[in-house]
Order: C-alpha cells, then sequence, then structure tokens
C-alpha cells in the first residue's frame, strides 16, 4: 500500500515514527523471548539453522491456518504494542509535537480507538498485488495476507485522512503534509495502517 514509503517521507518532516514491522523482527530475534515461544509452537521448522526466524516457512503455516495464526498474534501483539506505546512515550516525554505508528492490522487489533488522527495510506487493488508480486510472493500467498485484514475500503471509512500512493511520490509527501497541517494536540500520534 505504501507503509513504508509514508513512514520515510514523514521521518523526513521530522515526525517520529514506529514501525510495528521492525518491532516485529526485532522482538523475534534470536535470543528474545518471543523466538522461543514461535519455535516451541511451531516447531524448528519454523526456524533457520542458525536459530533466526524463517519467516517465509512461518507466514506460510499462519496464513493458511487462522488458528495458528491467533496464535502467533497473541505471542507478538502485546509485545509490539507495548513497544510502541513506550516508544509514544519517550517521544511525549521529550516534548515531541507528534509522532506515527505504522500498524498494518490497526483496526483488525482495535487499535484505531488509541490515536489522534489516523492515516489510511492505500492504493487500488491491482496496484497492491503487483507490488506484492514484486516481492516474490505467490497468488496464494498474497490471497492469505489479504483474508487476514479488513478490505481497504473498510479501513478508509474509519480513518481520518487517506493518502493514495497510484500516483508520484510527490503527491505522496503532498497529502501526508497535508494531513500533519491538521490542528491536533500536542502530544498527538498518527496510526497509519494498510
Amino acid at each position: 500500500m505504501g507503509k513504508s514509503t509514508a513512514g520515510e517521507l514523514l521521518r523526513q518532516r521530522g515526525v517520529e515514527v514506529a514501525d510495528t514491522d521492525q518491532i516485529a523482527r526485532e522482538l523475534t530475534e534470536p535470543g528474545q523471548p518471543a523466538l522461543q515461544e514461535i519455535r516451541q509452537r511451531f516447531g524448528a521448522a519454523a526456524l533457520f539453522p542458525d536459530g533466526r526466524l524463517n519467516r517465509a516457512q512461518l507466514a506460510k503455516v499462519v496464513f493458511s491456518d487462522a488458528r495458528a495464526r491467533a496464535d502467533l498474534e497473541a505471542m507478538l501483539h502485546p509485545r509490539i504494542r507495548a513497544a510502541w506505546e513506550a516508544l509514544a512515550l519517550n517521544w511525549r516525554a521529550a516534548g515531541r509535537e507528534n509522532g506515527a505508528v505504522l500498524i498494518p492490522l490497526l483496526f483488525e487489533t482495535g487499535g484505531g480507538a488509541d490515536f489522534d488522527a489516523v492515516i489510511c495510506v492505500a492504493c487500488a487493488e491491482s496496484s497492491q498485488w503487483r507490488r506484492l508480486r514484486q516481492r516474490g510472493w505467490s497468488e496464494s500467498q498474497i490471497r492469505g495476507r489479504l483474508a487476514a485484514q479488513w478490505p481497504v475500503e473498510k479501513k478508509i471509512e474509519r480513518s481520518d485522512f487517506v493518502v493514495w500512493t497510484d500516483t508520484t511520490l510527490e503527491a505522496h509527501a503532498a497529502q501526508l503534509e497535508r494531513a500533519l497541517q491538521r490542528p491536533l494536540t500536542s502530544s498527538a500520534t498518527f496510526g497509519a495502517p494498510v
């Protein structure tokens, strides 16, 4: 959808950004408790021989089995939430005017009400599929991931702003800039689902 690009554009504008995908990667590094829990639940096949998480293998399992996905989310989502909440508290303590938390499953996890404003980063379905294919994902992998999310139209309805990414980078940036110009409280935090 363009979430990573939106995050980078926000950083360029001096906005603090927490990317929950990056937080999830950090939480599943070797030596982290979450990785051990994943190994216990999903077996050694979920890891590479060197002990790192085999994300592709784990994705095959969790996006084809709703119970497995729920188990993984139960392990990771509370930790991810605690991490971005801690970052937001640090931003406030440092007097930062605003910050953004990039959360792909914001509404699905019930987090929309936690933010002063929500920006939905969206594109046409054909663009989304093209972008996911460019990552090397198969049709079944794409279908599995999209089935685990709300339809983008539903996310758009619930959002305060929409940044449409089927456009130039300059237009993408201008849309974000307009959203940032909205008067917000001094502790505003944006959520950006995809």
